[in-house]
């Protein structure tokens, strides 16, 4: 299964996504994807097996990934002070993977329909998802 964990400016979402999947499903081999090489050095540090770092990593691994988690806003051209590029995600949401999306009310977007909570409250939600689409974990 190839997971995308993609994040940028200094990575922290993308950081502590990487450390609440490892801590649920060490056994999920993670990719870091991060818009500049802060943020793919923060996902590493948390754990991710592999990392790229830019634009076209990010479009050329999004072909064919099973899983992309991230915050919402890379589904928007210029998110995140402009890091996503419209090439970044028109990649994403072009992705047959299932994506599973923070909601963020920054980026001029607002979800209706998701209530109130914390950045961990989310980040624990994206990461149990993650670990459902994944399916059990290997017998040992």
């Amino acid at each position: 299964m190839k997971i995308l964990v993609i994040d940028g400016q200094g990575g922290g979402v993308g950081r502590s996504l990487v450390a609440a999947l490892k801590q649920r499903r060490p056994d999920l081999p993670l990719m870091a994807l991060g818009t500049n090489a802060v943020a793919t050095a923060a996902m590493l540090r948390a754990g991710a097996e592999q990392a790229a770092t830019g634009e076209n990593a990010i479009r050329y691994q999004c072909r064919d990934a099973d899983v992309i988690v991230g915050v919402i806003g890379l589904l928007l051209a210029n998110a995140l002070l402009g890091e996503i590029s419209p090439a970044i995600a028109a990649a994403v949401s072009q992705s047959e993977a299932r994506k599973v999306l923070i909601p963020m009310e920054r980026c001029g977007l607002h979800v209706v329909g998701v209530g109130p909570a914390s950045l961990e409250e989310r980040i624990a939600e994206a990461a149990e998802a993650v670990a459902n689409l994944a399916g059990p974990p290997p017998e040992r």
